[in-house]
């Protein structure tokens, strides 16, 4: 857990820090700020897309993980969770475009947080062997994006270290069945499908198109279902 304990606490300092730098700076610094890293996560959503071996896996997954998502409404949930712990921390009169803005602070953040290989692959590593550096350098990516993210939505951010405990700290626990279940080909697809959920998230932050991609998250989860029925039948392909 040193690893995922590490990353907490770089999301907090940057959350903080950009808080406190947000009202210092003018709002179309803060709107270069977002943009500059809409435009990172876009490369980075291509470059993690680009690792599958077959695009028809990951439009499965993203389409019946889609399905799924809209079924059981997690966008809500998840809204309705940053709508809680925005009264909690600003009090039942909070509303309005501050609710508004916290809610998107803690969604956005926790979907770029802990969607990535990163956060899988180093929560894997570091319960197998408490090797952290994988996670130890995640955890200073995330740093700086926290600081830029909370600069333009605030104080929401901070509350994507609750999300990034649960489910890294989780993967961290089950590392070792994880490290049976999932081959490199599972890993594969899972990591692209996860990059088109970082692709969606680069739209919201560039302001294009806003997407309910919370209720995307199942998709990195039949990735690898898909791939393990595809190699059980012996039909998985590559191309």
């Amino acid at each position: 857990m040193t690893g995922t304990l590490i990353n907490i606490g770089t999301v907090v300092a940057g959350s903080l820090i950009g808080t406190t730098l947000g009202a210092r700076l003018p709002e179309r610094v803060r709107a270069t700020v977002l943009n500059g890293l809409g435009l990172v996560t876009l490369t980075i959503g291509i470059q993690l897309t680009l690792q599958t071996k077959n695009i028809l896996i990951v439009m499965g997954a993203v389409l019946v993980g889609g399905i799924l998502g809209e079924w059981w409404k997690l966008e809500e949930h998840l809204q309705g969770l940053g709508a809680w712990l925005e009264r909690r921390v600003q009090g039942a009169d909070g509303g309005g475009q501050q609710a508004i803005t916290f809610i998107q602070g803690f969604v956005t953040a926790s979907l770029v947080f802990c969607i990535g290989p990163m956060a899988i692959l180093g929560s894997i590593q570091d319960g197998l062997t408490g090797d952290y550096r994988l996670l130890a350098i995640k955890a200073l990516l995330d740093g700086f994006g926290a600081l830029a993210f909370a600069s333009s939505m605030g104080i929401g951010v901070i509350f994507s270290a609750l999300t990034i405990l649960v489910y890294q700290g989780l993967i961290t626990l089950l590392a070792g069945q994880a490290q049976q279940i999932l081959s490199s080909a599972m890993i594969a697809e899972m990591t692209a499908t996860g990059g088109v959920l970082i692709l969606g998230i680069s739209l919201l932050l560039l302001d294009l198109k806003r997407i309910r991609l919370a209720n995307f998250l199942p998709a990195i989860i039949v990735a690898p279902l898909i791939v393990a029925i595809l190699e059980r039948l012996g039909a998985y392909k590559i191309g």
